[in-house]
């Protein structure tokens, strides 16, 4: 796949995927209308919001750049994505997606979003666990194993993995 290609796919995709989860569903759930919790406390969510869209961002442009395709099922990448933020953790883009919806709760005062993005998070886990590892063990084999066992799928390493 051509890098334009991939960009204009992942852009659409970052729209489509993670905007509809982190954008548009909590507006739905919210109106983005602001619940009444001590300020500081909402403005704490600010970090979990700018952090998660900074991963979320940062994950998008490494599919392309080193993968070269998207992060969509229908486009897939040609090269095994393993570098930049991958290397703490296998799954940035859907801890950021979390975070992101987490900061969105702090920040509007609203309980019902700590409980969307549990679910919405559980989902992902689902779909990582029974979708996404086994086709990327069939489409990259041994790579992706030993990626597998070195990066922790949730939680991110304290110090990257080497050799990437």
């Amino acid at each position: 796949m051509r890098r334009s290609a991939a960009a204009l796919g992942s852009s659409l995709f970052l729209a489509l995927a993670p905007g509809t989860v982190a954008v548009l569903l909590p507006w739905w759930l919210t109106g983005w209308r602001a619940g009444d919790w001590w300020l500081p406390v909402r403005l704490s969510g600010l970090i979990p919001l700018a952090a998660g869209t900074t991963v979320l961002l940062s994950a998008f442009v490494r599919f392309v750049a080193e993968g070269l395709g998207t992060p969509a099922p229908v486009a897939p990448t040609e090269h095994l994505v393993v570098g930049g933020l991958y290397r703490y953790v296998r799954n940035p883009m859907y801890v950021a997606v979390v975070a992101v919806v987490a900061g969105q709760a702090l920040l509007l005062a609203r309980p019902v979003l700590f409980t969307y993005g549990a679910c919405a998070g559980l989902l992902m886990w689902a779909f990582a666990r029974w979708y996404e590892e086994p086709t990327l063990a069939d489409r990259f084999g041994a790579e992706y194993e030993r990626y597998r066992r070195s990066v922790p799928g949730w939680w991110p390493r304290p110090r990257p993995r080497q050799g990437e």
